[in-house]
């Protein structure tokens, strides 16, 4: 990002305060595409003197642009545009698949890994019976250290009787035994953050997510993984490609 695509960013006619003037010019820039992801953006001092505005000023519109979701802070380093993941959805493939491909880091955080039994809804996806034992692995998926979703994946005890010998991708792990899915449908749709998960995300209370309920299928048909996404819209992108029947 060069002086030139900076002196521009306050309108002297625009009545809102400074920081956020230069946070919303920015955040269109990057939303546009004009600054690509993991490019560093100028430090609070060279804003500030670009923009001859306070560093406070400086800081609190990249604040701004933390709490948007656009850019993640690199203790050390500096301010970076955050990771964007454009999913296709005719491939089945696993999250950090996806992110391999993509030239990222994939990461997990994990929350629970146990034993349960199955809810109601766990066990009509499923196909089990009542009572029921089921794994249900919680947590938290990463790109680059950067938080993209909240997840929770549910499969039958007799696929995956030791949680903990899930590692960092289950899918990996279920092909590790045999017992990796070949066909899944998928739902999506928005819904608002309540306070936990947004909590959980990093974003504000409220804010839009997409939530993705997936049930993958073994070649004969058995069900072998329910899971629930909590994806952050600011950092997905769902491609799907259509054609028009003859």
């Amino acid at each position: 990002m060069n002086q030139a695509s900076l002196e521009h960013k306050v309108d002297v006619n625009d009545n809102s305060p400074l920081y956020m003037q230069i946070a919303r010019k920015l955040s269109e820039d990057v939303r546009n595409g004009r600054y690509q992801v993991d490019q560093a953006l100028p430090s609070e001092r060279l804003l500030s003197e670009l923009l001859d505005v306070s560093r406070v000023t400086a800081r609190k519109a990249i604040d701004q642009l933390v709490d948007q979701g656009l850019v993640v802070r690199r203790r050390g380093s500096g301010n970076y545009i955050a990771p964007r993941i454009e999913q296709p959805l005719s491939n089945l493939s696993s999250f950090s698949e996806q992110l391999q491909q993509r030239g990222y880091r994939p990461g997990s955080r994990w929350l629970k890994r146990e034993v349960v039994i199955a809810s109601t809804d766990e066990q009509l996806s499923l196909g089990l019976s009542t009572n029921s034992k089921v794994a249900r692995l919680e947590r938290l998926r990463l790109a680059d250290d950067v938080v993209m979703a909240y997840e929770v994946s549910v499969l039958p005890y007799s696929v995956v009787a030791d949680p903990q010998a899930v590692g960092a991708s289950l899918y990996e792990y279920l092909s590790s035994i045999n017992k990796a899915p070949v066909r899944a449908l998928q739902h999506i749709r928005a819904m608002n953050s309540s306070a936990g998960l947004a909590e959980q995300l990093g974003v504000p209370e409220g804010q839009a997510v997409l939530f993705i309920t997936r049930v993958a299928y073994l070649a004969s048909g058995e069900a072998v993984e329910l899971t629930h996404s909590y994806c952050r819209s600011d950092h997905y992108d769902f491609v799907a490609e259509m054609r028009r029947a003859p």
